[in-house]
């Protein structure tokens, strides 16, 4: 088991960072990215990874950038492949490098 922290899912940044400070309840928040509330509901409770299309609206809504967003998402995604790899890999022969 890997034993680093586990990277913070961007829907709770995104409910600490974003939405509480401003006031927002999940559905003005919705409505202000043009999503559905339960979307909302689901990315900010952990139930939902990030999609490219809602780091889109966020980075957009907010003025940050869409890759800070996706880079959030791709290190927990990673993380939680890690803790939990496959054991059933069988790792390719080395060959030798073909020179160009």
């Amino acid at each position: 088991m890997n034993m680093t922290r586990k990277p913070t899912h961007p829907g709770i940044v995104f409910l600490e960072d974003v939405m509480k400070p401003l006031n927002l309840t999940v559905t003005d928040a919705a409505h202000m990215l043009g999503v559905s509330r339960k979307a909302l509901s689901e990315f900010v409770n952990e139930k939902a990874s990030l999609s490219p299309e809602m780091a889109l609206r966020i980075s957009k809504a907010t003025n940050t950038s869409v890759e800070s967003w996706m880079n959030m998402q791709q290190k927990l995604t990673i993380w939680n492949a890690r803790n939990h790899e496959p054991d059933n890999v069988i790792p390719f022969p080395l060959s030798p490098v073909k020179e160009g």
